[in-house]
């Protein structure tokens, strides 16, 4: 499970057994867990974590969605 970026609390990594799924983002927070879809970016799934919260981390998400993609397919491509 490699993590390709940290922010303040959030943990962001890829499942190495996920490579049958589209580009995609899981991102670890205190409370929980969140998956984001890359193309486009938007909200897969959500365990625990609070709102307010996620709408953070879908900002960043698309901040950082180009360098994820990148990482994505870098690890994906074996």
């Amino acid at each position: 499970m490699p993590t390709v970026l940290r922010i303040g609390s959030f943990r962001f990594h890829f499942y190495s057994d996920e490579c049958n799924e589209p580009p995609h983002i899981h991102v670890a927070t205190s409370a929980g867990e969140c998956k984001f879809w890359l193309e486009p970016v938007r909200l897969a799934r959500n365990k625990g974590v609070a709102p307010h919260v996620v709408r953070e981390i879908e900002r960043l998400v698309f901040q950082y969605c180009d360098f994820l993609k990148e990482k994505y397919n870098e690890h994906h491509s074996y």
